[in-house]
């Protein structure tokens, strides 16, 4: 690849999760089996809610929306993982580097932002049952994941145009197990200055404001729930929001002991099992979250594995 004077560095070493051959065996083992599971568990989400009349609503079109970005995220991240750890190079060019960047981002903040409309469609049916048909109309749903994506992709291609326009000269080995913005960032010998802004503030605000209209929606969602005069019917109410809120303890949790603070405290090292738990385990838990405490999650995936066996007889 040819830079001209803005990098002498063509290609990067991603050292991984740990150079130790014994250990390296087992984490590949246990990577590829959360891989096949995450892929494989959202899969079935996403066919039992396609094949199920009674799950063509708001909350699953969400729902399989935000597993299909999950299959995604784990195939930009878990894939090269694990062919870094097989392999004896751990070479990787500069392209495929900030290819694997921009996809990570942009499924990242895709996620956060489906987590966001989720919150909405509960907030409605919660809040505003009468109009619910009528706010969250297929049209709006659609308008929803779509700006979700839009967005997303918008701001993990800012991110990546200004991270091609750095000049690595120095050292090419990233501490890390995928080519992730800030491990990037610490690599380059020229002023990062505008990288760390825009990721600071602009990059607070795409995972923050989901965030905030998370909690605000919540707020109300309480309070709605706490006017119902019957223990179990509060029960009853709230317990449709008990997965979504779940997911989002555990997707922002993480995310934002990483990626909300300035670049000077990040530590590589500190917070690479935190990084593995949101690219990888979060993805794999995420059908079973969805699927184990929802009835109807529940009757369709039956409905699903009875027509498996149809099929097969």
């Amino acid at each position: 690849m040819t830079r001209g004077n803005q990098s002498h560095i063509t290609e990067f070493f991603l050292l991984g999760l740990t150079s130790d051959p014994k250990q390296q065996v087992w984490l590949f083992a246990s990577f590829l089996i959360m891989y096949l599971v995450s892929v494989g568990g959202n899969s079935v989400i996403i066919a039992a809610i396609r094949g199920d009349v009674r799950l063509h609503t708001p909350m699953y079109f969400f729902l399989s929306n935000l597993s299909f970005v999950d299959i995604c995220f784990t195939n930009v991240i878990v894939p090269r993982m694990l062919a870094n750890m097989q392999s004896k190079s751990k070479k990787v060019p500069f392209t495929q580097c900030l290819t694997q960047m921009y996809f990570f981002v942009a499924c990242a903040i895709t996620d956060s932002f489906l987590l966001a409309a989720m919150a909405l469609d509960r907030y409605v049916a919660i809040c505003h049952p009468l109009h619910y048909t009528t706010i969250m109309n297929p049209r709006r749903c659609l308008q929803l994941v779509t700006a979700s994506w839009l967005v997303s992709h918008l701001h993990s291609l800012t991110h990546t145009i200004l991270m091609a326009c750095l000049s690595f000269c120095g050292p090419n080995v990233i501490h890390h197990f995928f080519c992730d913005v800030q491990p990037l960032l610490t690599l380059s010998c020229s002023d990062t200055s505008v990288n760390e802004l825009l990721a600071f503030t602009e990059g607070s605000f795409v995972i923050m404001s989901p965030f905030i209209f998370i909690t605000v929606s919540y707020v109300y969602i309480t309070r709605a729930v706490l006017r119902v005069p019957s223990g179990r019917g509060r029960y009853k109410v709230f317990s449709t929001c008990g997965s979504h809120l779940t997911v989002v303890a555990l997707y922002y949790g993480t995310a934002i002991s990483v990626y909300i603070r300035p670049s000077s405290t990040y530590s590589v090292t500190k917070d690479r099992v935190v990084t593995v738990i949101y690219t990888v385990v979060i993805p794999m838990l995420n059908p079973f979250i969805y699927s184990l405490r929802n009835r109807d999650m529940k009757q369709a995936l039956r409905k699903l594995a009875r027509r498996k066996e149809q099929n097969k007889h």
